[in-house]
Parts: structure tokens; sequence; C-alpha cells
């Protein structure tokens, strides 16, 4: 492996724990040194996964079966239609305008037309009440900060003025559509363009006029003394209030509102009143009847409820609750259409159920039919009766649906039925079942598996995924790797729906952050212990991976049970657990993790941090499976310094272990940050990486190609 120089010199005691933080220097990503040292990990990492012909013929392969027509729902705005599209291998979906829903395409925005190499993405839009003017946000090289600019609908072209340094923002328009509320944060030292590590501090919440220059813009809310807060504005239905969801972590928001007293020109700060004072729950603002607000939350109802604010009388003890929580099913989202309904998403057992309510007395108006799978897509407003939404599972890419309320009893629609344009994919050849299996402390633990159908089970290469955190639920999806891993393998994908996430409501959630962090990581092993125990794969044959808080699931597991897995991909992972909270936003995620500032915290954290744990192998049966670490330069959610210096680490201990025979490979990317937004050309380098990498290192018997 390429030699990293140790800094012995940097030892620290924290809450009575002795730190040694050898490569700290990687901490600086603009250093030669730390340049020097990716450089030599991609001219390491590079040749053993893209220098060979199985490498062309599997991203050959990867980019056939991707070559297939994508679409968002449509959404109405003013006069118009606009919905996101992608011939096939496009590297960014443009977005495209109708006059009507039969009526001839247009493109309206194209951002493969903004950089050559397809690394700048439509990140966010909003458009005015009236639809005459969209404000847009535009993310380079996958990072988080974006640049916002206007755009006239009919004329489909800009105004002059771009608003910059805005991250974590939405873009609320007042209702006389002459201007919006977003949320940007102030110059700081070094640069902002994705390859910072600097903590984000003091955004303040801002309002643009349209047409003139940012320097004009007002500071409508700003909280000095308190550096960490984010501000989430939305505007109310009737365009009288401004309703402020504050944020100092990822969970819990306290609720301000602002009378915008309309017809009177914003100069100065809003004059901001407290709805609710306490980060103890999350609230989702869904619509507004007059001083009447409706937010879906998880307070005081693990599996949320709808309940109604009215912001001139906002004691809690005068909220009343419109949809009571559900004793199973979560709701995943809610959406006000059509005048009076709501349309409310739930999760049952890891599928979404879509239901309708009336939105003045809560009771149910109708039910639409889905197959087991997910609801990636919704679109509809209050004034329209139409809606659209767009459905997808492990085996189906892509339904659009339409569906108008006027013309009850009418079934819903199919208005786009994506097909493969792929030989050799037929769906009735696979199937997908979901099973329960017991973790370690005896909780069930749902598993989707799916594989192609066959007469008896029979150990065959399986891909194992999973996140486990931030109350983000991993639903059924049709997805580029593991479709290809069950293709070109005759393998098995699955998916354990594992504590952390949000598939059982806040109390799942609950169960596997902070101190109860390590029941995610058991949930994870538990189900790799059945795959093996139950004949659908071996260890040699096993493949883990996961991404972000996945990556540290990932780390984690291979320190604690590596006898258990074949390979593993750590994408992007939060691997230095007593360091995550000085960079970017890594301040936020305490309310996931816990603090390392606090001695509990701290020592809960020390005890699985990966980074930390790391453990020379001192027999066989310590060895670690074939490790890819994979991070991207411009990642400003969670910085490549993590992958960096776990992957020093660990390439040291396997250096100093006559045991350690299998790969451990570091690969960064350029021009590519955490995930979102990343171009076609790039998933498709990535897909064939990892796929080439366990073809390398895993039992494989089967390789179709």
């Amino acid at each position: 492996y390429p030699e990293a120089r140790r800094d012995m010199m940097i030892e620290e005691r924290i809450h009575d724990y002795r730190i040694r933080d050898a490569y700290r220097w990687m901490e600086d990503p603009d250093s030669d040194e730390t340049q020097s040292f990716v450089k030599e990990q991609n001219n390491f990492s590079k040749p053993f996964l893209e220098k060979s012909k199985e490498w062309e013929k599997i991203h050959k392969k990867l980019e056939k079966f991707w070559n297939y027509p994508k679409y968002s729902c449509p959404s109405r705005h003013g006069d118009f239609y606009y919905f996101y599209k992608n011939t096939g291998l496009k590297n960014q979906s443009m977005l495209m305008q109708q006059k009507s829903l039969d009526g001839p395409e247009v493109v309206f925005l194209d951002p493969n037309s903004m950089a050559s190499d397809g690394t700048t993405t439509i990140s966010q839009k909003s458009f005015s009440d009236n639809g005459a003017f969209m404000a847009y946000g535009i993310s380079e090289k996958g990072a988080d900060w974006i640049k916002v600019r206007i755009r006239r609908t009919v004329e489909r072209t800009d105004y002059p003025e771009t608003l910059r340094k805005v991250k974590f923002s939405t873009l609320a328009w007042t209702a006389d559509n002459k201007g919006f509320f977003y949320s940007h944060y102030p110059d700081q030292q070094g640069k902002a363009n994705g390859m910072e590590t600097n903590g984000l501090e003091f955004q303040k919440l801002y309002y643009h006029r349209l047409g003139e220059s940012q320097v004009n813009d007002i500071v409508a809310v700003e909280y000095p003394e308190q550096p960490g807060w984010r501000t989430l504005a939305y505007m109310s239905d009737c365009g009288t209030y401004l309703i402020l969801c504050i944020c100092a972590a990822i969970h819990g928001q306290m609720l301000y509102y602002a009378n915008l007293e309309p017809g009177r020109d914003i100069k100065e700060k809003l004059r901001v009143k407290p709805i609710y004072e306490k980060f103890d729950a999350d609230f989702d603002f869904i619509t507004s009847e007059g001083s009447k607000m409706y937010f879906r939350t998880n307070k005081d109802a693990s599996n949320s409820r709808v309940i109604v604010i009215d912001v001139e009388k906002p004691a809690e003890e005068n909220w009343t609750t419109l949809i009571p929580e559900h004793e199973t099913d979560v709701i995943n989202w809610v959406k006000c259409v059509s005048h009076n309904q709501l349309l409310i998403c739930y999760n049952r057992d890891v599928a979404h159920i879509l239901q309708s309510f009336d939105l003045y007395s809560g009771k149910m108006t109708g039910q639409f039919g889905l197959e087991i799978g997910t609801i990636t897509g919704c679109s509809g407003k209050k004034q329209y009766s139409e809606i659209f939404y767009s459905f997808t599972s492990f085996l189906i890419p892509q339904i659009v649906y339409q569906y108008d309320f006027a013309k009850i009893p009418d079934n819903p629609k199919i208005l786009r039925d994506i097909k493969l344009n792929f030989e050799g994919f037929h769906r009735d050849n696979y199937q997908v079942h979901q099973v329960f299996y017991r973790s370690k402390d005896n909780t069930q633990i749902p598993m989707y598996i799916v594989q192609k159908k066959r007469d008896k089970q029979v150990p065959r290469p399986c891909l194992l995924h999973a996140y486990g955190g931030f109350n983000w639920c991993v639903m059924p999806s049709f997805g580029l790797i593991t479709t290809m891993f069950i293709d070109i393998f005759d393998g098995i994908v699955a998916i354990p729906n594992i504590r952390g996430g949000g598939e059982y409501g806040e109390a799942w959630h609950h169960s596997g952050r902070q101190f109860n962090k390590q029941n995610v990581f058991d949930d994870f092993q538990a189900a790799a212990s059945y795959l093996i125990q139950n004949n659908y794969t071996t260890q040699k044959q096993l493949a883990i991976h996961g991404s972000s808080n996945g990556g540290l699931l990932v780390a984690v597991s291979l320190n604690q049970r590596p006898e258990l897995f074949g390979a593993a991909v750590a994408q992007v992972g939060v691997l230095d657990m007593l360091r995550f909270h000085k960079f970017t936003i890594g301040h936020a995620w305490v309310s996931e993790f816990g603090n390392p500032e606090e001695k509990e915290h701290f020592a809960n954290l020390h005890k699985f941090s990966p980074l930390h744990n790391i453990h020379i192998p001192l027999n066989s049966g310590e060895e670690y499976p074939s490790i890819l670490i994979m991070a991207g330069d411009h990642d400003d959610r969670v910085c490549p310094l993590h992958s960096l210096k776990y992957a020093a680490t660990l390439q040291t201990a396997a250096h100093n272990s006559k045991f350690q025979h299998n790969p451990i490979l570091l690969r960064v990317y350029k021009k590519v940050g955490h995930g979102q937004g990343k171009s076609t050309t790039m998933r498709l380098r990535e897909a064939a990486d990892i796929i080439t990498f366990y073809m390398k290192t895993l039992t494989v018997d089967t390789i179709n190609l």
C-alpha cells in the first residue's frame, strides 16, 4: 500500500481517554501531502478496479441496462405543466414544459448545457403563486452549496441576479409574486465550493426582491446568539403568515411565525412570534386555513399524526388532532390537494399505502391501490383537482399515475409505464419476498430478499445493503447496482430494515440512535447470519454495502464481525465518530449520534467509532474481508477526510499483519459530492467499479456479461 506519514505527536486526552490521531493532517484537503496521498491511493486502486476487460464489459452492460427513459411526475404551475425527463443516458435530467399533457414538450431548463462534464444539476425549484416565475438552485460538482437563479416561465429566460452562499434552504415566495425568502450563510475564511471542512454557522433568512442584486436583500430573521440554528421558511396559503421551522440538529424543530401584513413592503427584520419552543419533536408544514396551520408531527405520536395549530392561539392545549396516529402504520408525508383533500402516504411494513382524507372532518375519502413498493414522487396543489404520483419497486422501474378528484369515482390512470430496453430482463423470472428475523435482543426485523425464481434455495452471491439511521426509510426501489448484481452473478439482494430508520416510526428510530446505536449494528450482523444459516449465501459469497450513515454501519460491522463477510463497500461514510461534529454540517448530527463534547456520549461513540476500533489481525479469523472505501472530493456533507483517515489506518493495520491478505482499497472521485446530483456518467462508472470489485473478491460461479 502507499505509505502515509504517521504523526505520532498528535495525541489528546479527552474525557479521560488518550486519543492518538496520527493522520489528522489529512483533515486539510488543500495540503500537498493530502493531495499526494489521494493521488497515490487512486493510482493504487484504479488498476485493480478499471484496468481489465471485465470492467469494460460490466460498464457496457450497465450502460445498456440504464438506457431507458426516466420521468418525474408532472406538476402544474400557472399555465404550464413541468416535469423532469431523461431520454436514457443524459448526464442530468432536463426540466420540460407543456401547455397541456398531450401537447408538445419544450425544454424549459437543461442543466447539461451548464457544464460539459454533466456535474451541474438543478437541486431544487420553487414557482411563484401565479406561475410566472421559477426560482431554482443549481449545484456544482455535487456540493450542498447552491446558486439561486430566477427564470421567467413564458419567455424561458433568466433574470440577471444570482444568489450565492445558499445551503439547506427553502425558497418561499410571497403571495404578491414579487420575491421570496431563502437561507444564506455569511462569508467565511477559505473557500466555499464543496471542498471546505469549516463548520457552518450563523445562517440567516433573507428576503429577495425579483430583479434586484443580492446585496440589496433584506435580513428577515437571524439568531446571532445561536450560531448553529437553521431556518426553513414556508408561506401560508393565504400569504399572510410566514411559518418558520427552526432546526438546531437533524431532529426536532421549534416553530415560529411572522405576520406579513399583505400589501406591506418587506424592508426590515420580521417580528417573529413563537408557536412551539422545544426541540423535542418534528413538524412538517402541510397547508393552512386562515390562521390555522396544519402539520404532520411525531409530537406525542411515534407513528405521526396530523394536527391543527391556530397561530393566534398557539398554546399547546389549544392544538387539535385531525388525523390521529395509526396503531401500526406510519405517516410518511401529507399533501393538501383539490381544495379539501389531504393525500396521506403511510408506511405499512415497508410498503407505501396511499389514502385521502377530508381536510375539515378528517374522514377517509379514498384509497389508491398499490403493489408492494414505493411512491417516489407526488405532485398536486390545493387549487387543482388533479394529482400525479410515481411508483417503483424492486422489479418495476417506474409507473406514473394521474388521478382527478373532480371525476370521482374514476380510477387512477397510467400516464407513463416505463419499460426497459434490456434483453433478458423479465419481471416474471424474479421473486420478492419479505422475511422477519430475530436480532441479538430478539427484536423482529423485516428484510426483503430479491432473486431469480428457483425450485430449491441454494447459496448464491448475495449483496446485503442497509442504512439504519436518521429516521430514514429504505424502501423498495429499482436500483442499478442491485438489479445488475442479481443479473450478472445470478445473485441475491437483501435489504434489512434495521432500527435507526423510520420504517416503524419514531420509536424504531430512537431504538437505533445515540446510546442505542449498537442495536443498528446488531440488526445488520444478524441479517448476515440469517442469510448464511438459511442457505441463501455463504460467508465467501456475502457482500455488504452502505453509504453515509450506511458507510458507518459497514465499517463498524467490519470491526466487530469481520469473519461474517466476503467483501465490503463503505461509501462516503461517517468514520471518525470523535470529531464528526467539527466539520461542515456535522454538528447537526449530535441528535443522531450523540455529542462527543459530553463525557457519556464520547464514551459510547468511542466504543464503535470505526477509525478508533481498527485491529491488527492476529489470526485468520480476525482478517478483514476485501474492502473498497469510496469518497467524493466535493463532499461537503461527510467530508472525505473520514474515508482518508480510515483507509490509512486500516492499511497500516493490514501492513502489520501476516494474516491480512484481502485487499483494502481507497477510491476518491473528482468533482463528486455526497451523492446528490451525480451525473449518469459517474453513476455508471462507480457502479462498474463496485461490481468489478465484487467480481474479483467474492466467490462467484456465474458471470453473465
